[in-house]
């Protein structure tokens, strides 16, 4: 059984919901009031994934930093990404702009040389009368990319889990 350990990024605008995100996966939890992250959140989450190649079990730890939106990370971007294993992009379905705004962080992993595994999660899908993004939107944004896209909420608790073990799977095929 191997033991793996991968710093995961996530990448975002303000307020698209990525502590909310990591708080639903790693403490099955969700609150409604805003909190802004200031700084870097680091948490921790363990999975044990079936090896494919082997058929042994995995035991993947992924250690998920959450930096607060644009401002800070384009201060912090280098330090902030030395060392991804894989990011999760994460976008606001009620706000367009903010799948455009991901082209920047794509740029910055680019300009660093960077070719990390990437999962995008379209967030706040339980908003069905405010979304302003539709699928063919992800599809055209996340293909080039070889990202695969998710419709989350962590409200609601929708497909949180399996963006996040796509990731992680993801990593696994490609570092090992």
């Amino acid at each position: 059984m191997a033991t793996i350990t991968k710093k995961v990024c996530l990448l975002g605008d303000f307020a698209v919901g990525k502590t909310s995100l990591v708080r639903r996966f790693v403490y099955s939890i969700f609150e409604d009031r805003y909190l802004a992250t200031i700084g870097v959140r680091v948490s921790r989450k363990v999975l044990h994934l079936p090896d494919a190649k082997s058929n042994d079990e995995t035991t993947l730890t992924l250690m998920l930093w959450d930096i607060a939106g644009s401002d800070v990370f384009t201060r912090m971007r280098a330090s902030y990404l030395r060392g991804a294993g894989g990011a999760l992009l994460v976008c606001d379905l009620t706000r367009p702009e903010t799948l455009l705004n991901l082209r920047e962080y794509l740029a910055v992993l680019r300009d660093l040389n960077m070719q990390i595994p990437l999962v995008l999660a379209a967030n706040k899908c339980d908003l069905v009368d405010q979304i302003r993004l539709s699928t063919a939107e992800l599809a055209d944004f996340a293909t080039p990319f070889s990202a695969p896209y998710y419709l989350t909420s962590a409200k609601d608790n929708i497909a949180v889990d399996a963006a996040f073990i796509h990731l992680g799977r993801l990593m696994l095929d490609w570092y090992t």
